[in-house]
């Protein structure tokens, strides 16, 4: 398979060095590759499937430039989601293929199934009550992360006694229908994400740490193999849902 990078930040320098020691598919092209650049479109061409890391700036229009060339898209890069909408459209009107995840890292999305069963476990006891913290590095861009609003969305739809997200600081005491995940920026963290369910009689702790880039970079090119030669609009988690059935 031959892969069109666009970005070549510390994701897109990982996925290349996935790429190199897979030998299983080949980089042919390498967009944004330093501040000056844009989008290589002669060498999107070749590719049979791109890979966008670069930022909430300019993704959405790296979105339509790559579908109207009719190349298959997975974007790695986070922060433009209330923009899905518009962005289903655009699949749509160019018979598209476009996957997206807050996290291609495959334990993170086997970590989200397993939040999901103990939220929902959890809310049928009322004495739990439940919240969220995740700390990363000092280059991180987005606050809180794709992770983390993701991790929300799962805690929401699994524990109903939940029924609004706090991220900012509260100068004020919490309700009890308000589900709050705290932020942390500092240090090298490449990405801790905590759940946390706590009693008066006890407390469980589910944890999802991230070693290094390496894990989301191998997601991307799992995700690469899925979109080609399909049509329409995934998320990475129906890859995780192939993979399980």
């Amino acid at each position: 398979m031959k892969i069109a990078l666009i970005g070549y930040g510390n994701m897109g320098q990982e996925i290349e060095r996935v790429v190199e020691d897979q030998q299983t598919h080949t980089i042919v092209s390498i967009s944004y590759k330093n501040r000056n650049g844009g989008l290589d479109t002669k060498g999107l061409q070749k590719a049979d499937v791109a890979i966008d890391f670069t930022s909430p700036q300019i993704v959405l229009q790296n979105i339509e430039q790559v579908l109207q060339l009719g190349i298959p898209l997975v974007v790695g890069t986070t922060g433009w989601y209330e923009a899905l909408p518009d962005v289903a459209k655009i699949v749509k009107q160019h018979k598209g293929s476009l996957i997206y995840g807050q996290n291609f890292s495959i334990g993170a999305n086997i970590f989200f199934k397993i939040v999901a069963y103990a939220s929902s476990l959890l809310n049928q006891y009322e004495e739990y009550d439940v919240f969220g913290v995740e700390t990363h590095h000092t280059g991180k861009k987005d606050s809180p992360s794709g992770t983390a609003r993701k991790l929300a969305d799962v805690v929401l739809q699994n524990f109903p006694r939940k029924k609004e997200l706090q991220t900012e600081k509260l100068d004020r005491q919490i309700r009890p229908d308000e589900f709050h995940f705290a932020s942390v920026r500092g240090g090298r963290n490449f990405g801790r994400h905590e759940i946390v369910f706590d009693s008066q009689s006890d407390e469980i702790r589910l944890l999802h740490q991230a070693w290094g880039r390496r894990g989301f970079a191998q997601g991307a090119v799992v995700a690469a193999e899925f979109i080609r030669g399909k049509k329409g609009l995934y998320n990475f988690s129906d890859v995780i849902d192939k993979m399980s059935s």
